[in-house]
């Protein structure tokens, strides 16, 4: 495990879940940590986590998917530690539901948190990335290698991250900045997570407790690993990197396969 004392990371979404794990984990390597997210409750929750650790946090509650949000956060952390070393761009929601009974207004809810959630703390970051040769990362999903039957908006807004991801790894390279692309599979949720219907309203997940399902922690360390290597793409699950190699290669008979097994898909998305 690399050193990262001194180091700045903000995590966005980090009030509870991955982010709070990810902030968790990296506070364990002596990483500064600015948490994010839009309840105050349960950002004060993290940052006592944090506090447990060391007393180097600050929390910034604010709404990344507006521009102003994503401004506040850099400024911040940029007051609170006159520096940034790690953004871990986090932040999205779920939706459920086919194509043809959502409302046109989920994929703009959809693409407003897990897009541009990223986008606006990513662009006022950048400047302050490349004074310290940095690292910019992005939490995808599994779900943004290919298209998957009731998760359209999801899948797209997760697909969108790549090509962002990849412009700016082209873009950035002559200022040596990281950029990490991490496929999330199916994780534990804490209670009463919600994602958006196909109607708009927000539905409570079940709750996931089988052994298939990842721990947050795991994740979380998944995520240090593609920071401390400074990888770009890091792929979770053996059904993960075998959809990754097949889905190009291969999509008729990947197809097939969803195909076959619709009733899994619509129990997993329950």
């Amino acid at each position: 495990m690399a050193d990262l004392r001194g180091k700045v990371a903000i995590v966005t979404g980090s009030s509870r879940g991955i982010g709070k794990a990810i902030a968790l984990d990296l506070a364990n390597q002596g990483a500064y940590i600015v948490l994010n997210g839009r309840n105050e409750t349960r950002l004060a929750e993290a940052k006592k986590a944090v506090l447990a650790i060391h007393k180097n946090v600050v929390v910034c509650c604010c709404d990344v998917s507006k521009k102003e949000g994503g401004e506040l956060l850099i400024k911040a952390a940029i007051k609170a530690f006159n520096r940034l070393d790690i953004l871990v761009n986090n932040v999205g929601v779920s939706s459920r539901g086919g194509v043809a009974d959502l409302k046109p207004e989920v994929f703009e809810s959809v693409f407003s948190s897990n897009l541009m959630g990223s986008i606006n703390p990513t662009i006022p970051a950048i400047p302050e990335l490349r004074k310290t040769q940095g690292s910019l990362v992005f939490i995808s999903s599994l779900a943004g290698i290919r298209g998957l039957p009731g998760l359209s908006a999801y899948c797209s807004s997760k697909m969108a991250l790549r090509a962002i991801a990849e412009s700016i790894r082209i873009e950035e390279k002559k200022n040596n900045i990281h950029v990490g692309l991490i496929y999330v599979g199916i994780t534990q949720i804490e209670h009463n997570k919600e994602a958006i219907s196909a109607d708009g309203s927000m539905v409570v997940l079940n709750n996931r407790e089988n052994k298939k399902v990842q721990s947050t922690s795991y994740v979380a360390k998944r995520v240090s690993q593609n920071i401390n290597k400074r990888k770009f793409t890091t792929t979770l699950t053996r059904i993960g990197r075998l959809n990754a190699f097949m889905a190009p290669r291969f999509p008729l008979l990947v197809e097939r396969l969803i195909l076959k097994n619709l009733h899994k898909f619509e129990e997993k998305s329950k």
